[in-house]
């Protein structure tokens, strides 16, 4: 499944100097150490720091190790975060994340659960518990909230992408590659969408259609080994 971003926070306050330097450290995403190194700067400060900046920056570095597959210390950090700000609906969430990866899946149902009740027009939170709900064989729990998420959001691709994913392992091919296809149309890059839907159409007998999205996947993706896998296996150069 695609995983909807996990969120990243800006810190509440701004700051000059030095520890502006932290500051901006650790609000960038561009360089994940120098984001580390941040946001571990901001937490030391200790009191000398606001709860509210010690949380938000917590909460980025644990994007960060999440995005290392470090998921162990993301949660810390998430969790960190959560004492400090026990509202920080995004915490909640991106703890789930790490929960759900994990396959705690209960904790992190219960993590999406806290983050919509503290942020109940959180489209991404609504797809994030969609998932895990997903992985427990809930279907129409799954798909409630998928379809809650685009209700929200209208355009969030990866909500379709994942209602077309329960669609699709519930044996609904045609919903299925409906929602592929507007997961396209909103995100073109979407090359697991693509994949997706290759496998749909060749399991409806649409071997040409099929291809064309197969080849489209790699092209967006070139290690996308499925996509590459069952091209081979249809006698089709990559």
């Amino acid at each position: 499944m695609v995983r909807p971003l996990v969120f990243a926070l800006a810190l509440a306050l701004s700051a000059t100097g030095a520890w502006g330097d932290r500051y901006k450290d650790c609000v960038q995403d561009k360089d994940p150490d120098r984001q580390i190194r941040g946001c571990t700067q901001i937490i030391e400060g200790g009191e000398k720091e606001t709860r509210t900046n010690r949380a938000i920056a917590y909460s980025n570095r644990g994007v960060v190790y999440k995005k290392k597959g470090e998921v162990d210390r993301a949660i810390a950090d998430y969790t960190k975060a959560i004492t400090l700000d026990q509202n920080n609906a995004k915490a909640y969430s991106n703890r789930g994340i790490g929960y759900e990866s994990k396959g705690e899946v209960d904790r992190a149902i219960a993590d999406h659960i806290k983050a919509i009740a503290l942020d109940p027009n959180n489209a991404i939170a609504y797809t994030n518990r969609g998932v895990a709900y997903a992985k427990k064989g809930e279907v129409d729990r799954a798909i409630a909230d998928h379809t809650k998420a685009i209700a929200l959001n209208p355009d969030y691709a990866e909500a379709y992408y994942n209602r077309g994913v329960v669609y699709g392992a519930n044996g609904e091919v045609d919903r299925a590659i409906a929602e592929w296809t507007k997961a396209i149309t909103l995100n073109p890059k979407l090359a697991n969408a693509y994949t997706n839907r290759g496998l749909a159409y060749e399991q409806k007998g649409d071997k040409e259609q099929a291809i064309a999205d197969f080849r489209k996947a790699l092209e967006i993706n070139p290690s996308d080994q499925k996509a590459k896998v069952t091209l081979e296996l249809l006698g089709v150069t990559p």
